[in-house]
């Protein structure tokens, strides 16, 4: 039975993949992760006694690991998702991201182009490697426009810095080694399992319990928002039959401001557990969700607009995204009410809501 290698399995969009490729796939998945902060074996609970499951707790920067998880599991394939992946992290201390993002990349190229290297004629045939990256490498965009798969990187934080370095990584070993490799760019993602230092369950969880809602800037802030499960379907389908060294765009074609989203996200909770029913709302006499509303100062270098052009997955491969914003919403709101405990556990003496990305000192 051929076996995927899975980097950053326990994480958001990875957990996700897995529960997707064990559901809808025969092969067997091996997950190998670091359960740093936002990762966690709560994303995969219901997997644990899968046979065609297994799991590695491991750092992709650590070649002996990746060594002995290679040598042992033997993969067809490897999807990396292992990654430090918020903005506002990268923005108080960049070093975290460098380490996992660029140089664990280049751990895990080097090990998959020296396994690569030793397979069977007809296994180097089967082999692949998809290296999972967002739209925030390319920078930001005006009023007007869409990142496609030939728009110019040109990164404004360190945590987009650090996703183009290790594109640019996974491009030159697929072109100087001849490594099956393949690149995704993704817009922003939503749904079940995400850490809820992002935007949607922040705001989500801060006005279940009636805090504030903070809002950078003007909330003008643009970004396009897909549903978690459309973004895997389109990573699978990639990896099955997409073109090799090619890159491929995935967006949802859901442009929304911040303020947009919160807004969104307030009529949904009032729509399952009116403001008026709601006992932490009660106690501080506020009478909707939106009057929690608050503006704060705005991040460091905060890109203005992204939007994915999706044009050449939809027509090379025949994805679509099968949620708009307003069904894969609702379905994300309703996830986090119904799973608390999750919520309270994955945060549990590792985050406490707080505001991120306010330039500390780190040295």
């Amino acid at each position: 039975m051929a076996s995927m290698l899975v980097t950053g399995g326990a994480g958001f969009i990875g957990s996700n993949f897995v529960h997707l490729v064990l559901a809808e796939t025969p092969g067997r998945v091996v997950v190998l992760d670091k359960l740093t902060y936002a990762g966690s074996l709560s994303n995969l609970q219901t997997l644990c006694q899968n046979p065609r499951f297994a799991f590695v707790r491991g750092d992709i920067t650590d070649r002996a690991c990746l060594e002995s998880v290679f040598r042992e599991h033997e993969p067809s394939a490897v999807v990396n998702f292992a990654a430090e992946t918020h903005v506002d992290r990268s923005i108080d201390d960049p070093r975290p991201f460098v380490t996992t993002n660029i140089v664990g990349a280049s751990e895990l190229l080097e090990v998959a182009r020296l396994y690569f290297k030793g397979l069977a004629p007809e296994q180097q045939q089967r082999f692949r490697f998809l290296h999972v990256s967002t739209d925030e490498v390319f920078g930001t965009l005006g009023s007007t426009g869409l990142f496609s798969e030939m728009t110019p990187y040109a990164p404004n934080s360190p945590y987009a810095a650090s996703k183009a370095s290790a594109d640019h990584l996974v491009r030159a070993y697929a072109e100087t080694y001849g490594l099956p490799a393949l690149i995704t760019n993704c817009s922003n993602n939503y749904g079940p399992y995400q850490f809820p230092e992002k935007l949607i369950p922040l705001m989500l969880l801060n006005a279940l319990e009636g805090k504030p809602l903070p809002i950078y800037g003007d909330g003008g802030n643009v970004r396009d928002w897909l549903y978690v499960e459309d973004h895997c379907r389109g990573i699978l389908l990639v990896l099955e039959k997409g073109a090799l060294g090619a890159k491929y765009n995935i967006g949802g074609r859901n442009e929304r401001t911040n303020l947009q989203i919160v807004d969104h996200i307030c009529a949904c909770l009032e729509a399952l557990l009116p403001a008026s029913a709601n006992p932490s709302l009660q106690r501080q006499g506020v009478a909707s969700y939106t009057a929690l509303k608050r503006f704060v100062a705005d991040r460091p270098g905060h890109d203005r607009r992204y939007a994915i052009d999706a044009e050449k997955i939809r027509r090379e491969l025949g994805w679509e995204p099968k949620h708009n914003f307003e069904s894969g919403i609702a379905k994300t709101v309703r996830w986090y009410c119904e799973n608390r405990d999750w919520c309270r556990e994955v945060q549990k003496g590792k985050y406490r809501r707080e505001r991120l990305g306010l330039e500390k000192e780190t040295a």
